[in-house]
C-alpha cells in the first residue's frame, strides 16, 4: 500500500497565498522571462526551498497563481443567451490579454516538460474549455445549437482564435474580436 502524501511539513496557507501573490506581482513588474523563484521568495517573505518543496519549477508557481486568478477574473456568465454569453465571456478573456508573455512563457515550457505540459492542459487549458462548454451545453439545451452541432470543434474555434493571436501577435484580442468571434460562433452553432 502506498500514501501519497508529502513527507515534511504540511503547506502553510498563508505561505502559500503570499507566494502565489509574489509571484503575480512579479510577473507584473518584470515579465515572466525575467521571473525568478528567488524574486518570488523574496517578495513573499519565505526561502527558496519552500518554494521548491511544493512547486518543481517557476512555470507551476505561475500555473497555480494563475488559476486562482482566472477562478476570481473570467466568470461563467448566464445572461440568457448564447449570443450575450459568448460576448461576456470573450471580453472578459480577452479583456487578459496583458497577460500575453506569461501564457507564451507557460506554453513554451509545456512544448519541453512532458509533466508540465500535462499539468497545463489538465488545469489550465481544459479548465477553460470547461467554461465555455457549460455556456454552449446551457445553450443547446435552449435549443439555440443545432443538435449536431459539433461543440468541441467551436470550442476548437474559439480556442484556436484566442492561442493563434497570442503565439503570433499577428492581429489584436481586443473587445471588437471578442464580438466578431462571437457572431461567428452563434452562426456556425445554427
Amino acid at each position: 500500500m502506498t500514501d501519497d502524501r508529502r513527507l515534511g511539513r504540511p503547506r502553510s496557507e498563508a505561505t502559500r497565498k503570499a507566494i502565489l501573490v509574489a509571484a503575480l506581482e512579479e510577473l507584473d513588474e518584470r515579465g515572466y522571462a525575467a521571473l525568478t523563484i528567488d524574486g518570488i521568495a523574496r517578495r513573499a517573505g519565505c526561502g527558496k526551498q519552500t518554494i521548491y518543496r511544493w512547486w518543481p519549477s517557476k512555470a507551476d508557481v505561475v500555473l497555480e497563481a494563475l488559476l486562482e486568478r482566472a477562478d476570481t477574473t473570467i466568470a461563467i456568465p448566464d445572461e440568457g443567451s448564447l449570443s450575450d454569453d459568448l460576448l461576456a465571456f470573450l471580453t472578459a478573456t480577452f479583456r487578459q490579454r496583458g497577460q500575453r508573455p506569461t501564457l507564451i512563457g507557460l506554453m513554451a515550457h509545456a512544448l519541453l516538460d512532458p509533466v508540465f505540459a500535462t499539468e497545463f492542459k489538465e488545469k489550465f487549458l481544459f479548465k477553460r474549455r470547461a467554461a465555455l462548454r457549460v455556456i454552449l451545453d446551457r445553450a443547446a439545451a435552449r435549443g439555440e445549437i443545432a443538435a449536431d452541432a459539433d461543440i468541441e470543434l467551436l470550442m476548437d474555434v474559439v480556442y484556436g482564435v484566442l492561442w493563434y493571436r497570442l503565439l503570433l501577435d499577428h492581429a489584436p484580442l481586443d473587445e471588437p474580436a471578442g464580438n466578431r468571434l462571437a457572431t461567428l460562433l452563434v452562426r456556425a452553432a445554427r
